[in-house]
């Protein structure tokens, strides 16, 4: 047969949309850092006396500015319940520290049912990827995270990774130093399978938190956990 150039024309615009195709599917996934707070003057003002509350562990001030409706983690809403579950009045609470890496990432506005706007965070949960791969369950918090190859600080790097969502294989890694008590998770990206500081990754489903409006102040309106 001889050439056909209609043929071959059409051969290779499908061989080139096909490499296409394949190069976009290679790009990783990524979930930039979003703060819709972070030009709310009211609310940054408001941020910087609930970060300074937590790091006094002011029992008083936040306990002030708890919702009485509030959404807990364990399903049953009301400050009875939020403080039974994190007992403020203990200086060795994890609310305080939990508390104060929610609000150290940014956070987004949420519109409830019946009209009510809350300011919600971290980000991770709810602009979490709808195309995000099934075993997906991690985004990366920080640009230019290292990958090591062990749980090591002093490991080889694999590479860099920046907001990328990835699939976690383990979520607490001790280090290799016995000594040391940064913590590692073990993630798979693309082809390679290795280890961050825990403190750069974060599921969707780690704790969040949700706040509005009450006349010249914010209210703590959830503090929840899970889907």
């Amino acid at each position: 047969m001889g050439f056909v150039p209609g043929a071959w024309r059409r051969a290779l615009l499908v061989a080139m949309l096909a490499a296409t195709a394949g190069g976009v599917a290679a790009q990783p996934l990524q979930l930039p850092p979003v703060d819709e707070g972070a030009q709310d003057l009211d609310w940054l003002r408001f941020k910087a006396h609930l970060l300074e509350a937590l790091a006094n562990r002011d029992q008083k001030f936040l306990l002030g500015i708890v919702d009485p409706r509030v959404r807990n983690l364990s399903g049953t809403d009301g400050v009875a319940e939020f403080r039974k579950l994190w007992e403020p009045q203990s200086a060795d609470s994890t609310l305080w520290s939990e508390l104060a890496k929610i609000l150290f990432l940014g956070g987004v506005n949420v519109k409830r049912e019946k009209g009510a706007l809350e300011f919600c965070a971290p980000y991770v949960h709810y602009r979490w990827p709808q195309d995000a791969p099934e075993d997906a369950d991690g985004a990366v918090i920080a640009r230019d995270a290292l990958l090591k190859a062990k749980p090591a600080a002093s490991a080889p790097t694999l590479k860099a990774l920046s907001y990328d969502v990835v699939k976690v294989l383990d979520w607490e890694v001790a280090d290799e130093d016995k000594s040391s008590a940064q913590k590692w998770v073990q993630i798979e990206s693309g082809a390679a399978t290795g280890y961050l500081p825990e403190e750069q990754i974060r599921s969707p489903l780690e704790y969040r938190a949700c706040f509005a409006r009450a006349g010249a102040t914010w209210r703590l309106t959830a503090l929840e956990v899970g889907e």
